[in-house]
């Protein structure tokens, strides 16, 4: 993932008009959420069919897989310009440098936003604390994606007819609510409304951020600025869900969501201020 995700995006860039821009990246985030959920159930109707058997399922499973570099080799071109020079081959500090500061401004909301936005696996332990039984607990995943999916698209789109910030901050408030909302559930339905509200802010940020990096970024240097930017999300969620275990594990659940709000919260403030220099 940490191989494709940068020339991917980088290439939708490349190849998309700025003024469709954030559609573009919303039907990929649509997309790729679709196929998110649609993997995982595919999978548990296979290891019903076959009894269980793994070797099967993940020989059924290179089939996609096959498809999509099939796709990649044969219809997906690059620009023509990108071969209009020499390039380099190895990664220089100026390269980095040569990013102006509203790219920077924007892995660095992306950076404190990530903080707030721990691992998933957590989503599906409050759900399992509330009473969800064991089996239906990827049931989970499939609603967070369906709201996911359903969103992406439609928000990228209005984004590039509204504008970015709105629609992020409304983001942010759909992930203070989805941790408030874990931080004091109680039933199978709050967890529900809690999965929920977090798809919805995953539809409402990942495709815009995408757009934003594309927006700030030198043309030249898009892989390398998604690179760094997605670098910098790693790192934020490594930390972020280290720190959401610990809390877990030393004051409970409700302390680990409540923590998610209050990050979210700081980067509304962090972000309203600078919105109009991103």
């Amino acid at each position: 993932k940490g191989i494709r995700g940068a020339p991917r995006d980088a290439l939708i860039a490349d190849v998309t008009p700025a003024a469709c821009r954030g559609a573009a990246y919303g039907l990929r985030q649509s997309l790729d959420t679709v196929g998110a959920f649609i993997g995982p159930l595919l999978a548990m109707v296979l290891m019903i069919i076959t009894v269980g058997n793994f070797r099967s399922v993940f020989w059924v499973a290179v089939i996609p897989g096959m498809l999509a570099v099939a796709v990649i080799v044969f219809l997906v071109k690059e620009p023509s310009d990108m071969h209009s020079a020499v390039r380099p081959q190895s990664i220089h500090r100026r390269d980095i440098l040569m990013l102006d500061r509203s790219y920077w401004l924007v892995v660095g909301v992306g950076f404190v936003f990530t903080l707030a936005r721990f691992s998933e696996a957590f989503l599906l332990l409050r759900a399992q604390s509330v009473g969800v039984p064991t089996a239906f607990i990827p049931i989970v995943f499939v609603l967070m994606n369906i709201v996911y999916s359903l969103t992406a698209f439609p928000v990228g789109h209005l984004s590039d007819r509204l504008g970015r910030t709105g629609l992020l901050i409304a983001g942010l408030a759909a992930l203070i609510a989805a941790d408030l909302t874990f931080c004091f559930a109680k039933t199978i339905s709050h967890t529900a409304i809690g999965t929920a509200l977090w798809g919805l802010h995953m539809g409402f940020t990942q495709g815009l951020f995408a757009a934003m990096v594309a927006d700030t970024a030198t043309p030249h240097l898009r892989g390398t600025a998604f690179g760094v930017f997605n670098l910098a999300g790693g790192l934020a969620m490594l930390i972020s869900s280290i720190v959401a275990g610990l809390l877990w594990d030393v004051f409970g659940a409700s302390a680990t969501f409540l923590a998610g709000a209050i990050f979210a919260a700081m980067t509304l403030v962090v972000y309203v201020p600078i919105r109009k220099r991103v």
